[in-house]
This record gives C-alpha cells, structure tokens and sequence, in this order.
C-alpha cells in the first residue's frame, strides 16, 4: 500500500516543480537586475531630491488690487402717478430702453382740461373789469380836477383797479398750476435707462404719490459698481488716485473670470466701519452691451501702481520661515537657500527686490524634502502640464 501511494505521489510532484520552475527563473532574473541597476545609480552618485522649477524673469509688473462689488445703477426711479385719474395707455414694452423725457403713460386728462379752462375764463373776466375800471379812472381823474366828484371817489377807484390787477395775477398763478396738474396726466421717464416690470394696466385708478408706482426705470449705461477695501489699502489707492488718470477698474464675471468691463474710481465714502475696518468705494463703468446689470455680484481688480523692469518669481517659490520670505535656486543641481524681499505680491506672482537674478531656477515644487545643499533632480518646468516623480 505504501509502495503505491508513492509511485501515484512522483508523478504529481514532478509536475509541480516543472510549473514552478519558469516563476524560480522569472525572480533570480529580476533580482540580478535589481541588483544591477542599484550598483549603477551607487557608482553614479547620491539620488537627487525630485523638484519642479521656474526661472526667475524680469518684465513690468501692473499692481492689483482684487474685491467683491455689487453693481448699482447710478439712477433708478420709481415712476409714480402725481394725479388722480385713470390710466388710458401704457406706453411702453417692458425691458425697454427708454430716452430721458419718453411718453410712458397717459392718465384721463378731461377733468384737468375743463379745469384749465375755467381758470382761463375767470382770468379773462377780471381783465375785462380790470380794462373797464382803468376807464372809470382816467373819467374819476377828469373829474376830480373840475370839482366835480370827491378825491374820496377816486381813491376808491385806484382800489379797485388794484384789486382786479392782484386778481389777474392770482388768475395766473391758477392758470399755472392748472396746466401743471394737466402735463402731469402725461407720464414721461426722469432718465434714460431700462423699464422693469410695469404694475399698472390700462383702466385703472391710479393715486397721487401711490407707492408701488407704475414701473421702474434704472440707468444701466453709464453704471456703477459699490465695493469695500480694508483700511489698510487706502493709502496705496489714495496714492493711485492722485495720478491725472485715475485709477483704472476692471469689472470680472465671478465664475470664468472674463473681463466685463473697464472703469474709473470715481469716489470714496466718507468714514470707516469701525465694525469691519472696511471702506466704501464706488467705481463708474460704460457699459453700452449692458453686460453688467444692478444687484449683480462681480469681481473688481484695481490697478494702483507698475513696478518696472522687476525680478518676478511664481507665488509658490516663495516659503516663509523664521528669517522671512527666501527661495530654494538651483545651483550645480543642488538647493540654495535664498533670502527674498517681496516688494508686491498677489495670488500668483511675487515681485522680489533683492537676492536673485533673471534666469535663475527656483523650486516650486517639492519643497518638503529639501535643505541647503541638497542634491535635486530636476522633473518639470512652470508651465508644463504634467510634472513627474514629485
């Protein structure tokens, strides 16, 4: 029985070895070659640190200043009825752009017309007494000289010619107000600017001064932009405000960045919010392809200076340590310790005023690993789309 269990046993295991063997072959092979390969990177030096890196340039750098604003129209009125009445047109389409002193509506203007008139007629009345008793005068005059009449009889005379004259002149003012209250069944836009939403239609009474109006008219072109800045900055927007050209303001759409529109800063509030430590400014903006519309939300960038011909490095060079701002150079493929004096920076660029020289090659990768003196080796430039080994 044993005889046999081993003799079914043999052929079984010499398959198993012949299985295993290509894997055996397979392993000393790559582990020779391991062996290789670490014996050349020994004999050919210490292994270099993986680093990314950019080189310094020299251009002319524009100084920015980024905030949040709220568009705002620089006119938006409420056009409300000034009398009484029915509305028997609109005239307008809504979303229209209207011109300054555009027909919008028309209130029933019988009522005002008849008025008019009335007040024209009593006018025309007391000019008529007013030419009679002018008449009765120059007699009462002619008379009083031939003793014929009394002086007390002309004084009462020349009293009623004044009267009448004071009562053509209140005729006037009545006249006045009448053709007044009548324009006003006619109404028209204060601005030039877009209609919203009209909330009158035709047939109804409308009231002097009703406080929802008939519909809303906001300048859209020119516009304005109300932003706030920390206190901080003002001195270097005040600054930038003394130069004849301004202040120049650029209006970007929050979510892709692309330019709006470009403006002035045309004014400051008056005091700090003590609570934020913050600043009203308003910028003016054309804006004659209505991009910008009020209440919108946009990203504002102020240009308030240029620092010409300066040594510009990435943002990401640049680490902070116990001695301040310094960079990692590349110099004979090992890392320099360089101290830096930002003299601007903004999220992406840092404008050094001392320490480094056009062209160089800073780190702005792999920093972690990295000390004075040690090796690197170099695996991506700025601006490379896919940086390896770091």
């Amino acid at each position: 029985m044993p005889s046999t269990f081993a003799a079914g046993l043999r052929p079984r295991t010499l398959v198993l070895a012949l299985a295993l063997l290509p894997i055996a072959a397979s392993a000393a092979w790559w582990r020779a070659l391991s062996e290789d390969r670490t014996a050349a990177r020994r004999s050919d030096g210490p292994i270099g640190v993986p680093v990314a890196v950019a080189p310094v340039e020299r251009r002319d750098v524009p100084h920015w200043i980024a905030s949040i604003g709220t568009v705002q129209s620089l006119h938006t009125v409420v056009v409300r009825p000034q009398v009484t009445g029915i509305v028997t047109e609109v005239l307008f389409t809504e979303g229209q752009l209207v011109e300054r002193g555009a027909l919008l509506a028309r209130i029933d203007s019988r009522n005002f017309e008849a008025l008019l008139a009335q007040a024209e007629a009593e006018k025309a009345s007391r000019e008529a007494q007013l030419r009679a008793a002018l008449r009765d005068l120059e007699r009462y005059r002619s008379l009083v000289e031939q003793h014929v009449i009394s002086r007390q009889a002309l004084d009462q005379q020349v009293s009623l010619v004044e009267q009448l004259e004071a009562a053509i002149k209140a005729s006037e003012a009545i006249i006045a107000a009448q053709r007044v209250q009548l324009s006003y069944t006619r109404i028209t836009s204060p601005v030039r600017g877009r209609v919203g939403i009209r909330r009158v239609d035709p047939g109804n009474l409308v009231q002097a001064g009703d406080a929802e109006g008939i519909v809303t008219v906001t300048q859209i072109d020119p516009i304005s932009i109300v932003f706030t800045l920390p206190q901080e900055l003002l001195p270097r927007v005040h600054a930038a405000m003394q130069d004849r050209k301004g202040v120049r303001v650029t209006a970007l759409e929050r979510e892709s960045g692309a330019p709006l529109a470009e403006g002035r800063l045309t004014s400051f509030d008056n005091q700090i919010d003590p609570a934020t430590g913050t600043l009203r400014l308003r910028a003016q903006f054309d804006n004659p392809d209505a991009l910008l519309w009020p209440g919108q939300f946009v990203t504002l960038r102020l240009d308030v200076g240029v620092s010409r011909d300066a040594l510009v490095v990435p943002a990401r060079a640049v680490r902070h340590g116990l001695n301040g701002p310094y960079v990692y150079r590349i110099t004979d493929a090992k890392a320099e310790l360089v101290p830096v004096v930002p003299e601007y920076q903004n999220d992406e660029i840092v404008v050094v005023a001392s320490g480094l020289d056009a062209g160089d090659l800073v780190v702005i990768d792999g920093h972690s690993r990295l000390a004075p003196g040690t090796a690197v080796e170099i695996h991506g430039m700025a601006g490379e789309s896919h940086v390896t080994g770091i």
